[in-house]
């Protein structure tokens, strides 16, 4: 009998807020889950199966540069802002993480989100580029990061 094996899969939704809460831009895209993300997840696992800690992966970071995303990735490589986010489970095997960069949070060009287990440094679960945002001052941005098991 051949084996199943488990795939996970990111997709990334972005909307950027005006000044007075118009959405002034939207994107979507898909990012690599990396390595060193892949064994923070089974080690939650196994730490899970024996009540011995909490699963931390719930910031979301932004950052300036370009280059894509690539499955050794441990960070991102230029971070301009990093917001702790809200945490939950939708059906079909998706944990979803949303987070807001709030006006003067994260302001200039924004490329690159990554999804990490801490509000500093951390492991880099999943990390995905994107076509630029210019966030002003006077902007929000919404970022939400979905890992599908599948």
């Amino acid at each position: 009998m051949p084996l199943e094996k488990v795939k996970m899969r990111g997709e990334w939704f972005m909307y950027l807020y005006g000044p007075n809460g118009e959405l002034k831009e939207t994107k979507q895209g898909f990012n690599v889950v990396t390595t060193v993300g892949k064994e923070f997840i089974a080690s939650f696992l196994q730490s899970a199966a024996v009540a011995a800690a909490t699963f931390t992966g719930k910031y979301i970071a932004i950052g300036s540069d370009s280059t894509p995303e690539a499955v050794g990735d441990t960070a991102l490589i230029a971070e301009s802002s990093r917001a702790t986010g809200t945490a939950s489970y939708l059906s079909g095997q998706i944990y979803q993480v949303t987070a807001t960069f709030a006006t003067g949070s994260g302001t200039g060009n924004v490329y690159e989100y990554g999804l990490l287990s801490s509000n500093s440094v951390g492991t880099l679960i999943a990390r995905d580029t994107e076509a630029l945002i210019t966030k002003g001052a006077a902007d929000t941005l919404k970022v939400i990061c979905q890992l599908t098991i599948s």
